[in-house]
């Protein structure tokens, strides 16, 4: 890259055609060099709560993938899990900064990740859920994937030119994410009778958390509303035909998705979260809190 920040390289094109992307580490200011002020229309408060959301769902579902390392069923899937979360992680970075941008709080992506309490986080439960088996974290990858590929395919248009960058590459990302865990699904839903129960299981354990992907939070509604976002209730019928279609090439039955209500409603996005949420960010913040203001 011509300047050593992650915003830039947005923009530069390889020799090769392919516009780079490049999340890495050191990057001192991640928005520097992109015009980060507020799309006309949009409230800052409510971009920075929006882009919480989707930057705590993809760091906290980058911790409980890196916790797969050494574990994996086989060494290509160390890599393929490892790689996955880094996707995330980058997507989080990114995503983290401009909240701390937009909202006029000048928090910076590492004072979110590290610095907040369980109740600050406004991720979705489905990605804080303990791992369990290797199917159990299989569908709950399908089902973020197919989720949040449908989210980001709109949000490449999104009013807000952060937003909108982040998500046109998350996209090419998230499309092998799902890949990988589609595959894994029909390799495991048509494999043995113990592998098809066991993945057969991991759906049924991990399905009642979707709704709440699919349910507008009202900073939804109301970004939605001036182009800054998109109303996660319009991606349901894409990702059921997602689902459904891996799951008939698995041999296993389409799972029913439980309304939100019956769940809790919608707690994760409100800062309600579940047990595993406090020991997943007691892991996750114990260095950066034993040495505040260290860099590393």
């Amino acid at each position: 890259m011509s300047d050593d920040h992650v915003y830039l390289s947005l923009a530069e094109t390889s020799p090769e055609g392919e516009a780079r992307w490049a999340y890495g580490t050191g990057f001192t200011d991640p928005l520097h060099g992109v015009d980060t002020s507020l799309p006309a229309g949009v409230d800052g408060a409510d971009l920075g709560a929006y882009c919480l959301m989707l930057g705590d769902d993809a760091l906290v579902l980058a911790q409980r993938l890196t916790e797969w390392c050494t574990r994996a069923p086989e060494l290509e899937d160390e890599v393929a899990l490892a790689n996955t979360g880094l996707d995330l992680l980058g997507q989080a970075r990114l995503l983290l900064a401009r909240a701390g941008q937009a909202d006029g709080s000048g928090r910076s992506e590492d004072d979110l990740a590290f610095l907040r309490d369980e109740h600050e986080f406004r991720n979705v439960r489905l990605v804080e859920l303990p791992n369990g088996d290797f199917a159990h974290s299989t569908a709950r990858l399908l089902l973020f994937s197919c989720a949040r590929l449908a989210l980001f395919r709109r949000l490449a248009s999104s009013a807000d030119p952060v937003l909108a960058a982040v998500a046109a590459k998350g996209a090419k990302e998230l499309a092998y994410h799902r890949e990988y865990a589609a595959a894994w699904t029909v390799r495991l839903g048509d494999g043995t009778e113990l592998s098809r129960e066991r993945m057969r299981r991991g759906l049924e354990q991990v399905v009642p958390y979707l709704d709440e992907l699919l349910t507008p939070h009202p900073v939804e509604l109301r970004l939605a509303a001036s182009g800054a976002a998109v109303d996660p209730s319009v991606l349901r019928a894409e990702v059921g035909e997602a689902l459904a279609e891996v799951c008939a090439a698995a041999g296993l039955d389409v799972p029913q998705v439980p309304p939100l209500a019956a769940v809790g409603g919608r707690a994760g996005r409100d800062g309600v979260h579940t047990e595993a949420m406090g020991r997943l960010l007691a892991e996750m913040q114990c260095v950066a809190r034993a040495h505040p203001g260290a860099v590393w």
